[in-house]
């Protein structure tokens, strides 16, 4: 298995330059971001060189909603744009969301859109991802839908539950557009999260790991993630896996507790 670090909360003590080389001497192949517009992307392309590192995804989505009806298009020329910045600098994973939030500290949806029914909502982002799945396929770039959580996090995020995210990938029927599962929301959502990834497991291509509740490194919560990922291993899932948590005793003892439970996998 495959595995990253989120190099947005995870060694957030030290100036961003130097999260790449910490990274690396913890282990790490494959680092994750967020946003691209607010990086130097010839920067990250150097650190990256530098120091090995592979970015394993970043966020596709700008300022707009994926679930909106009205603004289709421009969510997908926004997308184009991401599309050609996971290219230049490497990055095979984009991660998109039905809804825009609201900025932190509460990131919360932004637009309920209240005008539309669950099945508007749910067809546009359908179109949208439909109408780039060709072109994500010749940039060799997957796009992985995120469900969200709407107890604590993301109120009023649309998409919720992995389900409606597995419907959307097998309509737009694209090896490039695939889920990606958070372990942490879908906790929080749903439960069942051995279970969820045994019955979406080929339709998965990137999942993201934090313990609940806290959202911090495993072991600060209830999540047994041995478990989670011995049973993926044992399944022979090889696609990406994301720590993105916020430390709770720092981002040493985070790494600590993060090698711990994915070592021999």
């Amino acid at each position: 298995m495959k595995y990253s670090v989120n190099i947005e909360v995870i060694y957030k003590e030290m100036p961003f330059a130097e999260r790449f080389a910490a990274a690396k001497r913890d282990g790490f192949q494959y680092v994750e971001i967020w946003d691209w517009e607010s990086k130097d992307l010839e920067e990250l392309k150097s650190l990256c060189r530098r120091y090995g590192l592979e970015i394993s995804c970043m966020g596709g989505d700008g300022p707009i909603s994926l679930c909106d009806p009205a603004h289709g298009e421009e969510y997908l020329a926004y997308l184009r744009r991401s599309l050609q910045v996971a290219r230049d600098v490497g990055c095979k994973l984009l991660a998109v969301h039905s809804n825009e939030l609201l900025p932190e500290p509460r990131q919360y949806a932004a637009d309920l859109f209240p005008q539309y029914s669950d099945a508007e909502k749910f067809m546009a982002m359908y179109r949208s991802l439909a109408a780039i799945a060709p072109e994500a396929e010749q940039a060799g770039v997957t796009l992985c839908l995120e469900a969200l959580n709407v107890e604590t996090d993301h109120l009023g995020n649309f998409l919720k539950y992995t389900k409606d995210a597995a419907e959307i990938v097998r309509m737009v029927a694209s090896p490039n557009v695939k889920i990606l599962y958070d372990a942490y929301h879908m906790y929080l959502n749903e439960g069942k999260i051995i279970e969820t990834l045994r019955k979406y497991q080929s339709l998965i291509g990137c999942i993201h790991i934090a313990d609940a509740p806290g959202r911090g490194e495993p072991g600060t919560g209830c999540i047994n993630y041995r478990a989670v990922l011995q049973d993926l291993y044992d399944h022979g899932y090889d696609q990406m896996i994301a720590f993105e948590l916020y430390p709770r005793q720092g981002s040493a003892a985070a790494v600590e507790a993060i090698n711990a439970v994915r070592a021999g996998l």
